[in-house]
């Protein structure tokens, strides 16, 4: 018997690990696929098939219908993995663009995240800065809120077992998780600038009143203005950059339904947007591998 994409997406969204909420969201979104290719047999679908199915969805907003062509390009992707087809008919196809005529402005621009020169010199940058450095490799690590972090309070964070428990987006719990270099700095950061007589993990001092509190976004801010003003590499850099950096990091290297776990996102979708990988990043990937390959081969990169 001929699987048809029917059968194929009962398995992709039965699979281990989805959670409920995941499944729904995914259920709507293949709902009118499924209502116009289901019974066809997966091996007959065509790239052409797709695109014309993607065209009767005119009547979305185009965030929207990129959702509903990046849970197709997911789907595929599965049924290429389980062998049902040889490759995804639909790779490369391009996203709809925003309709200006209908007042749509192109909200889904790329998500901004640093690049591995860019993390380099952050790091160096920020090191000297105890405070500020602890809260950045913090976040780059654990792809949490700044307001997540600094709601954190010291007995929250075990630093042997390198985790943490916070209070993220609609009261709901959830667990982080840090390497080595940020018990490193928090350790430098609790021995040496810490003020006590507070349980928040990050801590500010009033200059006038000695007041000890609850380091503010605003400060951390300023913090983060000032060690970065000289550097030209991190011009335009925001500290909510280093949790889609986080997010881009490991998209590739775990399941999305676990990344989403660890962001705290309540839908599925908005952690789908990590899987879209832009020109900009995979021109980086590729100029690096020129150079690693040109390297180990013992001659000079092209135009050097």
């Amino acid at each position: 018997m001929a699987v048809t994409l029917a059968m194929v997406a009962t398995e992709f969204l039965s699979r281990d690990g989805l959670a409920p909420l995941t499944v729904r969201s995914y259920e709507g979104v293949l709902a009118p696929l499924l209502a116009s290719l289901g019974a066809f047999p997966i091996r007959m679908l065509e790239r052409e098939a797709f695109e014309e199915y993607l065209a009767t969805l005119r009547d979305l907003s185009y965030t929207t219908h990129r959702t509903h062509q990046t849970v197709l390009q997911a789907l595929l992707n599965w049924a290429v993995v389980r062998g049902y087809i040889a490759s995804n008919p639909i790779v490369r196809l391009p996203m709809r663009k925003p309709d200006r005529t209908r007042g749509q402005s192109d909200t889904d621009q790329p998500l901004r995240y640093l690049m591995p020169e860019q993390i380099s010199a952050l790091h160096r940058t920020v090191r000297p800065y105890l405070r500020l450095n602890a809260a950045v490799v913090l976040l780059h690590q654990s792809g949490c809120r700044v307001g997540e972090v600094l709601g954190l309070d010291l007995e929250e964070v075990n630093l042997s077992e390198r985790k943490f428990q916070l209070l993220g987006k609609g009261n709901r719990r959830r667990w982080g998780f840090f390497g080595a270099e940020v018990a490193e700095a928090l350790g430098l950061y609790l021995k040496l600038e810490r003020h006590g007589g507070h349980p928040a993990l990050f801590t500010s001092r009033q200059p006038m009143t000695g007041v000890v509190a609850r380091l503010s976004y605003a400060a951390l801010h300023k913090d983060w203005s000032r060690a970065t003003a000289n550097e030209p590499q991190l011009s335009g850099v925001r500290l909510h950059d280093l949790r889609h950096t986080f997010a881009t990091e490991r998209v590739g290297l775990m399941h999305i339904e676990e990344l989403r776990a660890l962001m705290g996102h309540t839908d599925i979708r908005t952690t789908l947007r990590y899987q879209k990988v832009t020109s900009v990043r995979a021109e980086a990937v590729a100029r690096s591998a020129l150079v690693h390959l040109s390297s180990a081969a013992g001659s000079p990169p092209a135009g050097s």
